[in-house]
């Protein structure tokens, strides 16, 4: 069977069970509530998200998929390299922002690809985090406070989970920490450096309130970067006071952050869970999954970002660091 771009569209629209532009002209009508520009307020940083076919010709032939996080040139040279026709990214897609600096389409168009996003519109379609960190909903919502995206689940914990350390150890096993140790530990050898960091494992599942023995059976469930305040903890617990668990997951809280301190207050365990970096396997893999039983005779791949930090003066070879110090030596510098 022949599958082409279009075939790709209508299978995301069907997954979200219609939540996709299906015209251009969808995209202005104001209809479509997943049509979302996000803002810090920096002067042309916005960013309009447009679920669905974000570049690419409705009739060109698709017959390898890869499903990603966030585009960026990398995947780019991937995709091509590897005979791949349509990239679906989860995060919105910015004209040059995530095509190298360069303008999608010529990037796109001189390797033939097509390029898909579905972020707002694929949140909601399944429970996967709430049970990947070890419990079920029974409140939920993706605008606590009024505020869109500030979403919260308050939870009871599974069976299986009996403790803070109970669910640490379903989250490392699910997310096959001890195959990044490996990887991590043979890159340290390899490259003779023992500096060297990678996020899975620097962000990894992490107390910061509490003790793995301590008791889990209700949780409050919420996502730092949405908004979401030591205030809206406050009147969470004060309308769940059987709540035993704070819960923080994809963005995290560092020392001094308010939310540890009313954490602390008010008797509860804080837990950070899966970061960001591992949204491939949470929203990634389902999303993937789903395309391939909508599109059954394609081939579906996942396109995993893995991000290091080498120390400068160790990174590369010796012959690429003495190219960088006569480049930076000889002409990056004031004249």
């Amino acid at each position: 069977m022949t599958y082409r771009v279009k075939d790709v569209l209508q299978a995301l629209d069907d997954l979200t069970n219609g939540r996709c532009i299906m015209t251009p002209g969808d995209a202005c009508s104001g209809k479509n509530p997943y049509v979302v520009t996000k803002s810090s307020n920096i002067p042309g940083k916005a960013v309009t998200e447009t679920p669905g076919l974000v570049w690419g010709d409705p009739d060109m032939e698709v017959k390898k998929i890869a499903v990603m996080m966030t585009m960026t040139e990398s995947a780019i040279e991937l995709a091509a390299a590897t005979g791949v026709n349509a990239i679906v990214t989860h995060h919105p897609i910015a004209d040059a922002a995530n095509s190298g600096g360069v303008l999608i389409k010529y990037y796109l168009g001189t390797y033939n690809l097509a390029a898909f996003e579905l972020h707002e519109a694929f949140h909601g379609m399944h429970p996967g985090l709430p049970w990947l960190h070890g419990h079920k909903p029974h409140f939920a919502t993706v605008a606590y406070d009024g505020i869109p995206g500030n979403i919260v689940y308050v939870g009871d914990v599974l069976p299986e989970i009996n403790t803070v350390g109970d669910m640490m150890s379903r989250l490392d096993q699910l997310m096959n920490v001890d195959e990044d140790l490996e990887m991590l530990a043979a890159e340290k050898r390899i490259r003779k450096c023992e500096d060297i960091e990678e996020t899975s494992i620097a962000a990894r599942c992490k107390i910061l309130v509490g003790k793995p023995e301590n008791t889990m059976k209700k949780v409050i469930h919420m996502f730092p970067h949405t908004g979401f305040t030591a205030k809206h903890l406050e009147r969470l617990v004060s309308n769940y006071p059987d709540v035993d668990t704070l819960l923080a997951t994809i963005s995290r809280v560092y020392p001094g952050h308010e939310l540890i301190a009313k954490a602390e207050e008010l008797g509860l365990n804080f837990v950070c869970g899966n970061s960001h970096a591992l949204e491939i396997f949470e929203n990634g893999m389902p999303m993937a999954n789903a395309i391939k039983k909508h599109l059954p005779e394609a081939e579906v791949v996942i396109f995993r970002e893995r991000v290091t930090s080498i120390p400068l003066e160790k990174c590369g070879s010796q012959g690429i660091r003495d190219y960088a110090e006569d480049m930076s030596t000889t002409y990056l510098k004031r004249k």
